[in-house]
Parts: structure tokens; sequence; C-alpha cells
């Protein structure tokens, strides 16, 4: 079998030799051990034994693995690692409904749509208080009233405060306990009682 085999490579190399010869002188690589070059062309001379090493040579040897990839390895850098990077989608459960305008968001996030909502009302506030009192420094206090609310307050309320009324109804979602300052003074009684709740 496998004196079949090398007399069939042979056979070819000579071929391809056979067919290179008239173009004066051999590719470069192809000669066997048993041909040897002289000037006047390709002569046979003594046979010599057969080496793979001096027919293939280097050129053919190429870098490939030691090692196979294990299949830890393998699922890990097709689909990632679960706890740290996961590359395929996966859903997400952690979703709540705005109980106000009925959008969804993340849970421990605000929802987009209602805080779009205060972003646009704060804004046209930011731009009627700067219409009204300017860009100047303001000593006193502030205090933006909407449609129907200054009749509401009493004269010593808004006597030491600037006013800035909105022309347009108090939003459903705008409460005014929401207008109430976080920081009250201590109380000297010990009595608890209801503060102002919408």
């Amino acid at each position: 079998m496998s004196r079949n085999l090398f007399l069939s490579i042979t056979n070819f190399i000579k071929n391809v030799e056979r067919m290179f010869l008239p173009f004066g002188g051999h590719p470069p690589g192809l000669a066997l051990a048993g041909f040897q070059h002289e000037h006047s062309g390709f002569t046979t001379g003594k046979k010599s034994e057969f080496s793979l090493k001096q027919l293939i040579g280097d050129g053919m040897l190429w870098a490939v693995p030691k090692h196979r990839r294990s299949v830890e390895k393998r699922l890990n850098r097709k689909f990632g690692y679960p706890e740290y990077v996961w590359k395929p989608l996966k859903e997400k459960r952690h979703l709540r409904s705005c109980l106000q305008c009925g959008h969804d968001y993340e849970m421990g996030t605000l929802c987009p749509c209602c805080y779009q909502k205060v972003l646009k009302e704060t804004q046209l506030m930011q731009e009627k208080i700067q219409d009204e009192l300017g860009l100047d420094a303001v000593e006193k206090e502030v205090i933006v009233l909407y449609e129907g609310e200054k009749a509401e307050k009493s004269a010593d309320e808004l006597n030491s405060k600037r006013i800035v009324e909105m022309k347009k109804p108090r939003p459903m979602w705008f409460t005014k306990n929401l207008l109430q300052k976080s920081t009250q003074p201590l109380s000297e009684t010990k009595e608890v009682k209801p503060s102002d709740l919408a």
C-alpha cells in the first residue's frame, strides 16, 4: 500500500517536472532526491532514500491548536457567562405599569411619560418667572399660582411674597402639598396634627 502511494506521488511529480522542462529549469521545491540538476538539464542519478520532509518541505506545515477546546469554553464563547456577560436576549422581569398614565417603566426608576409632563410644566413655570421677574436676584419668596388660587389665599400670606400667575388650571398630578417646604421649623408642642394635604 505504501509502495503504491510512493510510486503514484513520484509519477505525479515527474509529470509536473516534464511540463515545466521546456520553459527552462524546474520550479522550486518540486525536485526529488532521485533527480539531480545539471547544466544540461535533468538527468536521473542514483536513487537515494525517499524522505517525506524533502518532498513536502516547510511550506505545507501549518500551525494548528494542540488541544481541543472544552465544552464549557465553547459554550462561554458562544453564549457568554450568565452571571457576567450573557449574549442572547433575555426577558425583563422588573417592568411595572404606571398608575397615572399606564405606560411601562423599569422598577426603581421614574415613569418616563410622567417625567416628561413634569419637565414641560417646570419649563413653563421657569419661563413665566423669567418673563415677570427677570434675571435679577430675587430677595423675596416666589409663589406660582394657577387660575382661581389667588382668591383662596389671604392677604397676609401674599403680602411678603412675589406672585407669579399661570393663566391655566392646575394639572391634576401637581397637587398643592408638593409646594410645601421639606424643612419645617421645630415645634414646641408634642401634639401631632395633620398638615394641609391636597
